[in-house]
């Protein structure tokens, strides 16, 4: 499939600068309402790129039997937690879907069979993170969901079939955590930014170093890394975001990190821009 293969997305998608591509860390639901220095990052990193045409995330909080693509007119926000205000589940984030680049999406990925799912929407990996970024909701948004029946290496691979969506205007976004293991949460330090367990920091540290070095196949092969990914990755949901914008990584395109901090003892909301 070439470019002009993909003028379908739509007519007004012409051939763009190729859009940078992001990870975010997007930790507590609560900081879909919450004003930080965290959500703060989130806008600075959607002000330093061109506005996009499409959205099309990445989100720990789609885990498949196969892969999906959200292919509605109208996505629904889904409030996928419990245990937080009122405030929290008020929050509805209209942002339109397109179903055009959920069709080129599949094709792009064949010959993996991709369903076209009109039931999902929006999880809150996906509008509490993009809401800061774009508050209009005036950006079509689709989510791929993350097939838990593949290794790592399958995930890194498969994303590469979808770099020429980046010509299109499409902001590519995996939405996770790196650091991630709600079970070993430090209650004393919640709220406390920097507060990392000795594993979660030689996690966060090796991790960046990898990232930064361009080093990837460590971080691809995390289950043989030690324990201190063992613990940082007891799942492997909110991970694998991660591996998938690494996937999209030209040798030649920068790396940096944002939002690079340690957060109640075993949660990291680092977030990454290539591009």
């Amino acid at each position: 499939m070439n470019l002009n293969d993909l003028q379908n997305i739509s007519e007004n998608f012409g051939n763009t600068r190729r859009m940078p591509v992001l990870f975010l860390g997007h930790g507590s639901p609560m900081n879909a309402i919450e004003e930080n220095q965290f959500v703060q990052g989130f806008r600075k990193a959607a002000n330093e790129i061109p506005k996009p045409n499409a959205i099309l995330c990445i989100s720990a909080h789609w885990f498949t039997n196969g892969t999906k693509v959200t292919s509605m007119n109208t996505p629904r926000t889904i409030h996928d937690f419990g245990g937080f205000p009122q405030a929290l589940f008020d929050v509805q984030y209209p942002a339109p879907g397109n179903p055009e680049l959920a069709r080129e999406t599949a094709e792009l990925l064949a010959p993996v069979l991709v369903e076209e799912d009109h039931n999902w929407g929006l999880d809150h990996g996906a509008w509490s993170v993009i809401k800061h970024m774009y508050p209009n909701a005036d950006i079509p948004v689709i989510q791929m969901s993350i097939d838990y029946t593949k290794p790592s290496q399958y995930h890194f691979d498969l994303v590469k079939r979808l770099n020429k969506l980046r010509e299109k205007g499409i902001l590519i976004i995996g939405s996770g955590n790196i650091v991630h293991n709600l079970r070993l949460i430090d209650w004393r330090n919640i709220n406390t930014v920097g507060a990392g367990w000795d594993w979660a920091i030689e996690a966060r540290e090796k991790t960046n170093n990898w990232l930064l070095d361009g080093n990837f196949q460590p971080i691809i092969d995390y289950q043989k890394q030690g324990t201190f990914l063992q613990y940082a990755v007891p799942t492997p949901d909110h991970y694998l975001p991660l591996i998938y914008i690494l996937g999209l990584k030209d040798k030649s395109e920068n790396l940096s990190l944002f939002n690079d901090e340690l957060l109640a003892g075993s949660l990291s909301m680092t977030s990454v821009k290539i591009g």
